[in-house]
């Protein structure tokens, strides 16, 4: 959405690098903040419900594409643990990082997949969002399944996982693409 955005105000690449580059910093910092947050708030159980680093991955790919939606998701999780370990407590955990690096980057990779439509019609944030939810946690639950013999999550811990972060899971599903029509109200001016 933001590409198309900048391509009708006849933005130069310079600038469409740059813009993009500072959203998606933000988007970073959101991700690791907001689970921060929501941790010192409700404890780690609120994290494993809430899923608070997903909603900023879900709306960067909505806004940025899927190559900056595979970038942020990608990176969120590494520059979390990277930030949280020097202060003694690694969020994610150490064995639950290769996961999540997976699955954000499906999820911002397939959320921005939608982008470009976004900015035509931004209902589309629905679908977008959904399928990116669905394909990041079957991406999550594959990659337990297949590693399962030497990996300390097991397909079955992963899919209690899932069932405790449906509730986080069904509320970014709303917020999210709200988020994204109100974003679009304001930086696409007309009435299509």
């Amino acid at each position: 959405m933001i590409e198309q955005v900048l391509s009708r105000r006849k933005a130069s690449f310079g600038v469409k690098l740059t813009v993009k580059t500072l959203i998606s910093l933000g988007v970073i910092a959101l991700a690791v903040l907001l689970p921060q947050l929501v941790h010192l708030a409700l404890g780690a159980t609120g994290g494993m419900q809430w899923l608070p680093m997903y909603l900023p991955i879900l709306l960067g790919g909505c806004l940025l594409g899927w190559e900056w939606g595979l970038g942020v998701g990608g990176l969120s999780p590494l520059v979390s643990f990277a930030i949280t370990s020097l202060a003694g407590s690694p969020m994610p955990a150490l064995a639950r990082l290769p996961y999540m690096i997976a699955e954000l980057a499906v999820f911002g990779a397939v959320s921005g997949l939608f982008s470009r439509r976004i900015a035509e019609n931004g209902w589309m944030a629905f679908p977008a969002v959904l399928l990116a939810q669905v394909s990041g946690r079957l991406v999550f639950l594959a990659i337990a399944a297949i590693f399962e013999s030497v990996s300390p999550l097991s397909a079955g811990t992963v899919w209690s996982q899932i069932q405790t972060g449906l509730l986080g899971m069904v509320l970014q599903a709303v917020v999210v693409p709200f988020l994204v029509l109100g974003l679009r109200l304001l930086l696409i001016k007309d009435k299509g």
